[in-house]
């Protein structure tokens, strides 16, 4: 069943074309990467499909159908995890509150209710009740994801858009962070559009994969046979901008001067 699906967006700044007929879908209980450098338009595809943007063509479609009309319905649809979770966590509200506050905003539970879904919450990203009582500023980087992550699950989205998510975290907390995920997609059918520019936390975490460059979809495919055996010279240049023995940045430098006169 296809969870989400967008078709051919478009969204320009000024004179920049951000985003160029950009189209893919997301099947139930699935994750769909989406990577490329800063700049190909990952975070404005994100945006446009959470409304933060508005595209300047296209359209988003939530289980074969337009996004719903009502702001909050369709906040409940699709959720989004940011990179930085200290800048997207009120600094001034606990963690329980900010797991009752979203509650609160799409389900309105009675009291017991929500104590109840809280601890849910916070046990399902492994956390308890010490975390409940903190401040952002009083937890790790770590946690801080795990409280977004708790936060965007709580409204019990169809889709998780995870942007840039475990950039910032050390690798042993990325990978807590990651084996986290993967549960939580095992254990709900929730979907993953999983947007980064490590092409060894894609592969580790997603399904599928849309290469994105410049704005523009230039190959997508199974994960595995992406990254294995791409076949667009610019797939072949992210994976091989990755360092390992005998890397030769040199040679990198000269693909990319050799990509950039094909346009």
């Amino acid at each position: 069943m296809t969870l989400l699906e967008a078709e051919g967006l478009r969204k320009d700044f000024g004179p920049v074309r951000a985003v160029n007929d950009v189209s893919f879908r997301l099947e139930e209980g699935r994750s769909l990467g989406i990577v490329g450098e800063s700049g190909s338009g990952k975070t404005t595809i994100a945006r446009m499909l959470v409304d933060l943007e508005t595209p300047d063509a296209g359209k988003v479609l939530v289980d074969g159908r337009r996004r719903r009309n009502e702001r909050l319905a369709r906040a409940r649809e699709i959720q989004m995890v940011f990179q930085d979770p200290y800048l997207s966590l009120d600094p001034r509200i606990t963690v329980h509150d900010c797991l009752a506050e979203v509650l609160r905003l799409h389900l309105r539970p009675g009291r017991a209710e929500m104590e109840g879904r809280i601890a849910e919450l916070l046990d399902q990203v492994g956390l308890g009740p010490r975390e409940a009582g903190c401040l952002p500023r009083q937890l790790s980087g770590g946690q801080r994801q795990r409280v977004a992550i708790a936060r965007a699950l709580a409204c019990e989205p169809r889709v998780l858009i995870l942007d840039e998510a475990v950039a910032a975290l050390d690798v042993s907390v990325q990978a807590q962070i990651l084996n986290l995920l993967c549960d939580i997609r095992r254990d709900t059918g929730i979907g993953y559009l999983f947007i980064s520019h490590d092409l060894a936390v894609v592969r580790y975490v997603t399904d599928d994969v849309l290469v994105l460059h410049r704005g523009t979809a230039v190959e997508t495919g199974f994960t595995e046979s992406v990254l294995m055996a791409p076949r667009h010279p610019y797939t072949r240049l992210l994976r091989e901008s990755v360092p390992r023995p005998g890397w030769d940045p040199s040679a990198i430098a000269r693909a990319r001067r050799r990509l950039a006169q094909r346009r």
